[in-house]
């Protein structure tokens, strides 16, 4: 079985290597590269993140496949909610804001599921809440 990091680290190879584009079962998603402080660590970490747009914010979900965790990303922007983003070949500093209330984390993660409808799997899969983060440009 491939290492997740090994597998994140081509990815984001291959992301920065062809203007924001991946191929595999990423081909023709939108994809960009969530950097973040770890809650714990306090290193620096970056993650490949499938997205959507919700007018000038971008949203992530912290979906981790369906698992019963929430991915280490998540509880990074939660400690750390100032992150760095990488669309295409553009770069920027961002804030991070889980959305947590409905119905307005229910609206923006069917509008993930409209693009990605593997989403409504792991919603399926799993029985807790999937976080719902919104990424603001900062000023």
């Amino acid at each position: 079985m491939t290492n997740p990091n090994d597998r994140n680290k081509n990815i984001i190879d291959e992301f920065r290597a062809n203007d924001g584009k991946v191929g595999g079962p990423f081909a023709g998603r939108q994809l960009l590269l969530l950097h973040t402080i770890g809650a714990k660590s306090k290193q620096a970490r970056v993650n490949p993140v499938a997205y959507t747009t919700d007018g000038d914010q971008l949203v992530v979900i912290a979906s981790k496949g369906g698992a019963s965790t929430n991915p280490d990303w998540y509880y990074n922007i939660v400690a750390h909610p100032q992150v760095t983003v990488e669309v295409g070949t553009e770069q920027f500093q961002a804030k991070a804001r889980v959305i947590s209330a409905e119905p307005e984390r229910k609206r923006l993660y069917n509008k993930m599921v409209a693009v990605m409808p593997g989403f409504a799997a792991y919603e399926r899969k799993t029985t807790r809440v999937i976080p719902v983060i919104a990424l603001t440009r900062a000023e």
